[in-house]
């Protein structure tokens, strides 16, 4: 499809505003259904019979034509995208359906939303914990599911009701990683260029089809408006894939869809003849003192980048290198306290200001030297890079020839580094996420890198401690990086399947797709002070029209928050949120505190 024309269906089709919405299919096809009390107004949900079976339905609503047009909703911008309280709605559904009779039980999701709502309300509700855990609820639920993308699938709030054992999308729907504005806005920082975004995210039903996302295309009447035509259309695969599922044992289905999660982004070929090259594990001798490419290093000579007064007040030591805390290179005024502090000096303490704490975002490398033993740190699968998973196709000029520039920003090859290392002795595995290679953006290869580091951790029976510092999936990748987030999620629960501990550590960043799967679903969360843990940017949130408050959504806030989720267990089910704030000098002797207790108990090998 040209991109003039996939522009075309997306305005006159996909956000068409008389387009059935999940509500009127629901009408269509239910002649008793029984509607549960909603929470709020993007969720419509209840209990119907169809084809001889009981169907729990769960649908994302957008607004309607006639809702669009009501004053008291102009001011509304989250209508059609799923809040906290909405998920905590769904979760409850899918605990309270383990307990009913599977064999006569499906779930049926009908999609249609802009993405999960990114409120202020939402953000200090654990929406993005909320997203992991439904994912990880889907994956594991002994009931025969089924989705239907009916509209728009936008983000991880698409994603959170997709995961299924059937998954369908109409012929006109478009189902991306993030909504095109907001791709448009992150991208090229310019959200009217709504064609260029969709071109990067090949959201069809053709595109996604292919690479596995959904298994069947559903066609779609002439008219956009024909609830008839829709409603046929949904109603033959309803009953086509009740048939079919009815055939198959849940312990099956549960084995395809860990299957197919992991399979995300796997080698173009595979077999021994085309197997990975894989460079040989080699430990980290070196540190790489690799400051962020924002910081500015002065010397005894140099001091005319800093202000003359400087130098009166601190006695500076020749051929000495400084950083001055808080200043960067374009930034006016600077932050920090300007106090000068000797380079190796800021470097050890893991690039935090002695004085005022300030500090600057850690690359891979200087995480390594944070949590592991010296010396100890052996890498894995450091060549695998993008060419090896994606289609030549996928690699546009645009993507190269970002990927180029990150090269020039790190010394490792991805935004993943994986490895084997000891903590004071005890050996570990971890995933440590690099920011300064694309953000930490979660694509094919940190997917990848994510599954084969689970899988060593389960042959060693090792502890696996994943570092997160990211800001989300990599819209480059299109819709393929939005499933990395199914893949990690997947990988942890065969972790825990194992009775291993995953310790997830959130550095700052922690945003986007990588905070809604695998770094909210460790079995002890710890954060960095003031770490901004969220699933949506601020810059995103403020060009949406959001308020948006950076001091709620920093980690020290929302540890506190943590500590009343064991108030309402109804309400957060298994998400905890924040267990506790660790300075960067002392998270290696929080980290191991939970290590040793694993090593201490576990059960003797047979």
């Amino acid at each position: 499809m040209k991109p003039s024309e996939l522009f075309e269906l997306f305005k006159r089709r996909t956000r068409h505003p008389r387009r059935p919405r999940s509500a009127d299919i629901i009408r269509a096809l239910f002649n008793h259904f029984k509607y549960f009390t909603p929470v709020g107004e993007s969720l419509v949900c209840g209990e119907g019979r169809f084809g001889g079976k009981r169907i729990l339905v769960i649908g994302q609503e957008k607004p309607n034509f006639e809702k669009l047009r009501k004053s008291e909703n102009i001011g509304k911008l989250n209508l059609g995208m799923l809040s906290a309280d909405e998920h905590s709605q769904v979760l409850g559904m899918l605990n309270q359906a383990r307990y009913m009779e599977a064999n006569d039980l499906f779930i049926l999701c009908l999609i249609d939303t802009y993405g999960a709502d990114i409120s202020m309300a939402s953000a200090r509700r654990f929406q993005a914990y909320f997203i992991s855990h439904l994912i990880r609820e889907f994956l594991t639920i002994p009931i025969r599911t089924i989705s239907v993308v009916l509209g728009e699938g936008g983000s991880g709030g698409a994603l959170a009701l997709q995961v299924t054992d059937r998954r369908a999308q109409m012929e006109d729907a478009l189902y991306a990683t993030a909504p095109p504005e907001s791709m448009a806005s992150i991208i090229f920082r310019d959200a009217g260029r709504i064609q260029e975004a969709l071109e990067i995210s090949k959201p069809t039903a053709k595109d996604l089809k292919r690479i596995g996302v959904i298994d069947q295309i559903l066609p779609v009447p002439e008219e956009v408006s024909d609830l008839e035509g829709f409603a046929a259309s949904i109603g033959r695969y309803l009953q086509k894939s009740i048939q079919e599922l009815s055939r198959i044992k849940i312990n099956k289905l549960l084995e395809q869809r860990e299957k197919r999660a992991l399979s995300f982004g796997l080698p173009k070929h595979q077999g021994k003849v085309h197997e990975l090259k894989k460079m040989l594990e080699r430990p980290f001798k070196k540190f790489f003192y690799k400051l962020p490419p924002h910081i500015q290093v002065v010397n005894f000579d140099g001091l005319t980048q800093v202000n003359d007064r400087y130098a009166d007040l601190q006695a500076l030591e020749p051929r000495q290198e400084y950083i001055q805390c808080g200043r960067e290179r374009g930034q006016n005024p600077p932050g920090g306290c300007g106090q000068l502090i000797k380079l190796e000096e800021y470097l050890e303490n893991h690039q935090v200001c002695p004085h005022c704490g300030q500090r600057t975002v850690l690359d891979a490398g200087g995480w390594i030297q944070c949590l592991t033993d010296r010396d100890s740190f052996f890498e894995l699968n450091r060549d695998l890079d993008v060419s090896q998973l994606l289609e030549q196709e996928a690699m546009t000029p645009y993507y190269q020839d970002f990927l180029n520039k990150q090269k020039e920003r790190s010394h490792f090859k991805e935004s993943l580094v994986t490895g084997e290392a000891t903590l004071y002795g005890h050996s570990v595995i971890l995933a440590i996420s690099d920011f300064y290679f694309s953000g930490g953006s979660m694509g094919v290869v940190f997917g990848e890198k994510f599954r084969q580091a689970v899988d060593r951790a389960i042959e060693k029976k090792y502890p696996f401690v994943t570092l997160c510092c990211s800001g989300g999936a990599r819209l480059y990748e299109g819709i393929l990086a939005l499933m990395q987030m199914v893949k990690t999620i997947a990988s942890v629960q065969r972790l825990k399947r194992e009775g291993l501990p995953f310790i997830s550590i959130l550095g700052d960043p922690s945003t986007g797709g990588a905070i809604a799967s695998f770094a909210s679903l460790g079995d002890v969360i710890i954060a960095e002070p003031n770490a901004l843990v969220i699933f949506t940017g601020p810059r995103v949130m403020k060009s949406r029209g959001f308020e948006v408050d950076e001091k709620l959504i920093r980690s020290d806030s929302l540890c506190d928050l943590s500590g009343l989720i064991f108030q309402y267990p109804n309400y957060f089910y298994d998400i905890r949120g924040i267990h506790t704030v660790t300075e960067r000098k002392d998270l290696k002797r929080e980290l191991v505190k939970y290590i040793e207790f694993y090593y201490r108990n576990r059960p003797p090998a047979p």
